[in-house]
């Protein structure tokens, strides 16, 4: 068979773009989503609908009918990409580049689709999130070249912005009577919204649509503004001081991102944001009070191990400097961690390190000058002095770390340390953090911890807390899934204590898994999302971190789909 093309049409063109004014509406939101083992991919695949303008049909590759080619692109695209790359070169996933996929046969591939691996791919037929005939066009796509969505530059950016209430018409104090510091921005991921959460009377006071399964909730410096970003890279601001918080203003920075952050040093609080994208890999720098967009910088390069050209290292996490005005920007496939800093953005000065490949989330140490950051599938901890601007240490810990922003606590040995689980393997990590009074400790795993088995996302502790929570999402064993492993950090050598969270939860069926450990502000409770099945009832289990005993389940139609959560106070000190 000959490479050729198939052209999609303007008009069709247009709409895949999202030319149409954001925000997105309900209508148009894609509600399906994955699940490995049987969460990773629901948590790592991105939305990005079909948006194409062409694709190839590759020498030696089965036949498929524009249609079915179409469909299948959007299946990857919704459900794939995420680990393996929107190009197929491989991350969290491995690859799936022809070169790789015609060597196998299709009935390898059904097969392999099918029952998914216990090295994490997601047994996607007898899981029964893809019909038999889904799983052979699926193996049928693979084996053709990837088609490669389009650019989104300048233009096609502004022509998504929209300020809905401006600065000047906004309130010049807080109108209602919400306890701002102790308010929790909670993800309902498959309805694209998220949920306010009082949390002093554990009530919704407002649901909010925003793109879809938003990836993050970010607080300005002030704690005046929300800033969440959906992977379809839409990103909401909204008004925390308005009688009831609303969006007010809106922006798409891309087909397909994770992260958004606003400035936090001394003298440029709120005066700035940024989104890091997956599709196209960039990101955007952006005024806070309004999401005007204000430049645009590539991440294509090198990557730091093979130095060769990477033609799709996507943004991860990012997160503002207290030592500089700077932001922090993780790029995941070369491996490179810059430190951006927008004091001149006519004259963007740009500090370049070497880290590993892949970087993905992190956190600060306890005193908000270290960066710890996950490069997950190197099996590595990068460690920046964000003071100093270079790299601290490259630590190996376990198999692909997943801290979310890790855990601070102070050790009875080693003095202050940093904690990261893993999505590979059962251990949790403790790193020294203290160069000044434990040297000998710092930047150096001091211990290993045993926890209930692999696939956690989230470690969480709070400074007035005795207690390490670890969660393992993705496990595949169920008991395991939906329940939690805490520590007493007074004596960690005792093993861990499980609690029941889904069964707390009085739901009854469907997967719930249990994810993200979020603390109040006092420090006195410990809030879990109960993730169930888009169409089941979830849950929110809020845990008394004393005594360790349910204190309160949070019951609620609008609650579907729940996840990530955001207490204000934490999120805006980065306080974990």
């Amino acid at each position: 068979m000959n490479a050729h093309t198939i052209a999609f049409s303007g008009a069709v063109l247009a709409a895949m773009l999202g030319l149409a004014a954001a925000p997105v509406t309900a209508a148009e939101k894609t509600t399906e989503h994955p699940t490995v083992t049987p969460g990773e991919l629901r948590y790592m695949g991105p939305p990005v609908p079909e948006r194409e303008a062409r694709r190839v049909v590759t020498p030696g590759a089965p036949p498929m009918n524009e249609n079915e080619f179409r469909r299948a692109m959007k299946i990857y695209f919704e459900r794939c990409a995420g680990c393996h790359g929107v190009l197929r070169k491989g991350a969290t996933g491995k690859p799936l580049t022809p070169d790789i996929t015609q060597k196998r046969s299709l009935e390898y591939l059904k097969t392999f689709i099918n029952f998914g691996s216990p090295a994490g791919m997601p047994n996607w037929g007898t899981s029964g999130e893809l019909s038999e005939a889904d799983i052979e066009l699926m193996a049928k796509f693979l084996q053709h070249e990837p088609p490669v969505p389009p650019e989104y530059g300048m233009k096609l950016i502004k022509s998504t912005w929209k300020v809905i209430v401006p600065p000047e018409k906004r309130p010049k104090r807080q109108m209602n009577k919400l306890n701002l510091a102790n308010l929790f921005s909670v993800t309902l991921r498959d309805a694209g919204q998220v949920a306010l959460i009082d949390g002093d009377s554990k009530k919704i006071v407002a649901t909010i649509d925003t793109g879809y399964a938003v990836h993050i909730s970010r607080l300005s410096a002030s704690g005046r503004y929300l800033y969440v970003i959906g992977r379809d890279a839409q990103v909401n601001l909204i008004d925390l001081w308005m009688k009831k918080p609303q969006t007010v203003a809106v922006i798409k920075v891309g087909l397909e991102a994770r992260s958004v952050e606003t400035s936090k040093y001394k003298g440029w609080e709120d005066k700035y944001a940024i989104a890091g994208t997956y599709w196209p890999p960039q990101y955007v720098i952006m005024k806070g009070d309004t999401l005007e967009p204000l430049k645009i910088v590539s991440t294509r390069g090198i990557t730091v191990d093979t130095q060769e050209y990477h033609p799709e290292p996507r943004v991860a996490a990012i997160v503002a400097s207290h030592q500089h005005p700077e932001f922090i920007v993780n790029v995941k496939e070369t491996g490179k961690i810059l430190l951006v800093n927008y004091s001149d953005l006519d004259n963007l000065t740009v500090t370049t390190i070497d880290a590993a490949r892949f970087l993905h989330d992190g956190g600060w140490d306890s005193t908000k000058r270290y960066f710890l950051t996950a490069a997950n599938k190197s099996n590595k901890i990068a460690v920046v002095d964000s003071k100093r601007r270079k790299l601290e240490a490259l630590i190996e810990v376990g198999k692909i770390p997943h801290p979310g922003r890790g855990a601070n606590f102070v050790h009875p040995k080693y003095g202050p340390v940093w904690a990261t689980s893993h999505l590979g393997d059962e251990s949790i990590v403790l790193i020294g953090t203290d160069p000044r009074r434990h040297k000998k400790y710092a930047w150096k795993v001091v211990q290993r911890l045993k926890g209930q088995g692999g696939g956690s996302l989230f470690i969480k502790t709070h400074p007035r807390s005795h207690h390490l929570y670890v969660d393992t999402a993705l496990n595949p064993d169920a008991a395991v899934s939906q329940s939690v492993a805490v520590f007493d950090i007074r004596n960690l050598d005792k093993g861990y204590k499980v609690l029941p969270i889904a069964k707390w939860s009085g739901l009854g069926e469907g997967p719930m898994r249990v994810v993200q450990p979020e603390f109040n502000k006092a420090g006195d409770e410990v809030w879990f999302s109960v993730w169930n099945g888009k169409k089941q009832t979830s849950a929110i289990v809020v845990v008394d971190d004393k005594t360790l005993k349910l204190k309160k389940v949070i019951k609620d139609k609008r609650l579907v789909t729940p996840t990530g959560k955001f207490n204000v106070y934490n999120t805006m000190h980065d306080v974990y």
